[in-house]
């Protein structure tokens, strides 16, 4: 990616900054001229709700209402402020006090956040309102990055010149910095994606287009600088898409070296390539390309040009523009509009808006503990209507991509950094989240089975099936992939899963590759088509425990209890190999005349975990008499397993070569396994 940019010629009218500032209308009438400040006027920001912010050589910042009159003082400083900005609620500014920067809320008596950001003057800063990063640059020669606490994300090199200038698009995914002959494009990481050196002077002033796609500088030499975002890449299975142009794209098949390009009538604005379909938004109208056909888009009119998020699921996608949010199939039919009071569709980005085929997930951006989930089929809002509450502030959401939909979870990632997983759809039971992991720095699902990569505490994890967390909470951490993940830098982040490939950026913006294991995705596909022979063969021919604790889970879950059994036996949790088989437990309990307070006990402790009462004859005709001793009952567990250890180990029978359709002698379950209730 980088800025292709182009100089005009010198205006005939330039407004200069004095001590006064100008209310001027879209057709270029000057509506009202305001002295403002002893000094210059240097800086002036719109907030959400049209106040403008103005800061001065005076060191004062002021508020004024959009009509030009005077609301407040914010403050009063001893140093020039060269630069403002305003929170992404409007509740809190920023501004610059000599080599510090300052956040003052606008609320009486709080207290201000203070810290020390550069060796040098800061002359510029802007926060944007999507990911709530502050930038800033300074005559130290230097721009970074910092958090709303203060805390550093990211510290450029040394510049030759001083950085006069910072600005970051709209949607947050990129920002500009400006300098003396110097314009560089850079991720929201901090690092560089391109550096133009036009011959222009000091950059005094960057501004982005609404949609993120054109910059214009205003530079020292009387001249504006207009560039153009261009060579933008995306890459799914083998198809890789480039933006070459303004009005162009071009792809690429890798497998054969075919190229095809696309020519548009108006800029691109937003690309997306997934799921089989490329869709390109423009000015004015989006294509959806099918990868097995270039030629013949689906093509409709956007009601407004200014898209700033796509997301694709399988068999829709989604379209986000500064005030609603879309949901289109993929023959160009608009499907549901999803919504929800005080929704704020201008600063949804990929971290708090999720897709799958029959769910929407928005985080609330009033209250971010609060989660409103949608039915995709018709926008509207799933269940009783009641969203899912975090109980801390959520920082990342994330829909599983297959299963049907009763199944759907949500993965969130909350401001302490913790993994949870809950279920989207809750049938007559409160909905629970179970926590998979902490120092979570980025998560994805992977496009055709629900396994779920994430970078954690400086490991590489991949849960092979997070769902093991509500069927045996004993297996879910045998069900995990982790490897050390120092090969991948500092801070890097997951940029897709697709079969069992992923893909990750590192800090300084190169792109690597890492793969897992192809059978857990084999074994989710035998699953979802209910094929368990051909799972157990599976199992029984990688010989992984791994494999085995993932396909005891899915099969517990799914109750096809033969699958259970043979799994259970193979991981050696003779426990669990009857698992919810409760009435031939008892049966065989009743029948050897022992064990009896074994079952109903373990049946006891399955009602209380999942708030059930008992309706079944038999237990509660059991029950009747017989007293629950837990010292007794793991007395007589401990005599079986004695009495197991002592018999003598049979010699299994020489297996044939290949995949045996049967269970090898060592996989039955023996002893306890036939009676115990667990």
């Amino acid at each position: 990616m980088r800025l292709k940019t182009s100089l005009q010629k010198e205006p005939k009218h330039i407004l200069c900054y004095t001590r006064k500032f100008h209310l001027i209308s879209k057709s270029g009438r000057v509506e009202k001229s305001v002295d403002a400040h002893k000094g210059a006027v240097l800086s002036g920001r719109w907030s959400y709700f049209y106040f403008s912010l103005l800061a001065g050589e005076d060191g004062q910042v002021k508020i004024w209402s959009r009509s030009g009159m005077l609301r407040s003082t914010l403050t009063q400083n001893s140093n020039t402020v060269y630069g403002v900005a305003w929170g992404p609620d409007s509740d809190q500014v920023l501004f610059t006090n000599g080599r510090q920067l300052v956040i003052k809320s606008l609320q009486a008596n709080a207290k201000p956040t203070m810290w020390k950001a550069h060796d040098g003057v800061i002359l510029n800063v802007d926060w944007n309102p999507v990911n709530n990063l502050i930038l800033s640059g300074a005559e130290d020669c230097r721009y970074k990055v910092w958090d709303t606490y203060g805390r550093i994300m990211y510290s450029s090199s040394v510049h030759d010149y001083p950085i006069t200038s910072v600005a970051w698009t709209p949607n947050g995914e990129l920002f500009a910095v400006g300098s003396f002959n110097t314009l560089r494009l850079c991720d929201q990481a901090g690092w560089s994606y391109s550096l133009e050196k036009p011959n222009t002077g000091s950059l005094f002033k960057l501004a982005w287009s609404s949609d993120g796609t054109q910059v214009a500088g205003a530079c020292g030499n009387g001249q504006v600088l207009i560039a153009h975002v261009i060579e933008k890449r995306l890459e799914w299975k083998n198809y890789e898409a480039v933006v070459v142009g303004s009005k162009q794209i071009q792809v690429r098949n890798v497998m054969n070296e075919a190229v095809e390009k696309l020519d548009f009538r108006d800029r691109v604005i937003k690309v997306s390539l997934c799921f089989n379909h490329l869709v390109v938004a423009t000015a004015s109208q989006c294509y959806i390309y099918n990868t097995k056909n270039w030629n013949t888009p689906m093509i409709f009119d956007m009601k407004e040009g200014n898209i700033s998020l796509i997301l694709q699921a399988e068999k829709h996608f989604m379209l986000v523009d500064s005030s609603n949010v879309y949901i289109y199939s993929y023959d160009g039919r608009m499907v549901c509009s999803p919504k929800y009071p005080g929704m704020r569709a201008d600063i949804l980005n990929y971290q708090t808006v999720s897709l799958s085929n029959d769910t929407v997930a928005i985080r609330d951006k009033t209250d971010e503990k609060v989660i409103y989930v949608f039915d995709a089929q018709n926008g509207k809002p799933l269940g009783d209507g009641k969203p899912i509450t975090h109980k801390l502030e959520v920082m990342e959401i994330a829909l599983d991509q297959c299963g049907p939909a009763t199944e759907r979870r949500l993965a969130i990632i909350d401001k302490n950094r913790d993994l949870y997983l809950t279920s989207v759809r809750v049938f007559g039971t409160e909905r629970k989240s179970n926590k998979l992991g902490n120092m979570i720095q980025s998560l994805c699902w992977n496009d055709s089975a629900n396994m779920l990569a994430a970078l954690a505490d400086g490991k590489f994890t991949v849960w092979y099936y997070p769902n093991t967390i509500y069927v045996d909470r004993d297996l879910a951490s045998r069900t995990v992939f982790e490897k050390e993940a120092s090969e991948f830098g500092k801070n890097p982040q997951l940029l897709n899963f697709i079969g069992n490939h992923i893909i990750i950026r590192r800090a300084e913006g190169s792109l690597v590759g890492t793969g897992i294991s192809p059978y857990p995705a084999i074994l989710h596909s035998y699953v979802q088509n209910s094929r368990w022979d051909d799972a157990v063969r599976l199992c029984r021919f990688v010989k992984d425990d791994v494999l085995w604790c993932c396909l005891a889970a899915m099969s517990a879950y799914a109750k096809e209890l033969n699958t259970a059994e043979i799994a259970y036996a193979a991981i050696k949790e003779v426990n669990s190999v009857q698992l919810y088989n409760w009435d031939r437990a008892l049966e065989l309990a009743v029948k050897h005349k022992t064990h009896v307070d074994t079952v109903l006990g373990y049946r006891q402790r399955y009602l209380e975990r999942f708030e059930k009462k008992e309706k079944n004859k038999r237990f509660l005709q059991y029950s009747e008499g017989i007293e629950i001793d837990w010292e007794k009952i793991d007395a007589k567990i401990e005599m079986e397993y004695q009495k197991e250890r002592e018999r003598p180990e049979r010699t299994p029978a020489p297996s044939g070569a290949g995949i045996s359709d049967k269970p090898e002698r060592s996989e039955r379950p023996r002893g306890r396994s036939q009676y115990s209730g667990h």
